[in-house]
């Protein structure tokens, strides 16, 4: 009875050892990010800057973000990059096009795109663009009426 108790004593020192060893490495060590965020969670905080106008801030909350995979991500660099007080065209353009890699009916990157290329001159390219945009919206949608919108507005100016 006597060594059973010992080795029960034993065992319950060893146990109480381990777990308050397992716990203070626990609390030393950060939690693992959590990637249960979904892609609207992750990209909401540029979102959000943007609609406050604040472009510098959602270009940096996008490169915090790396999404490098979703068309969502490179659109709103590109437009973040293109508003910003010093637009940045060229790599606006790039992020535009991989948006349109990743997702080549991007209504968003569509539209913006067509809006940049509008500042390069490019009308034929912008008509392009809102081409495909009728086809992506089947019954119309907003990106493509802003786009047409955009276009004769260039043209009205245009002698």
């Amino acid at each position: 009875m006597t060594q059973l108790l010992e080795v029960t004593l034993k065992n319950i020192l060893i146990a109480s050892l381990l777990a308050c060893s397992f716990h203070a490495w626990s609390a030393d060590t950060s939690p693992a990010p959590s990637s249960s965020k979904s892609l609207t969670e992750i990209l909401q905080p540029a979102r959000n800057a943007i609609k406050a106008g604040n472009y510098e801030k959602a270009v940096e909350l996008l490169a915090e973000a790396d999404q490098k995979n979703s068309a969502d991500w490179h659109n709103l660099m590109g437009y973040s990059l293109r508003k910003k007080a010093a637009p940045n065209l060229p790599e606006a353009e790039k992020y535009y096009i991989s948006a349109l890699n990743l997702d080549a009916n991007h209504r968003g990157a569509l539209e913006y795109y067509g809006e940049l290329l509008l500042l390069k001159n490019d009308l034929s390219g912008a008509e392009k663009l809102l081409a495909r945009l009728d086809k992506a919206c089947r019954f119309g949608c907003e990106e493509f009426r802003d786009l047409k919108e955009s276009i004769q507005k260039f043209k009205a100016k245009k002698p």
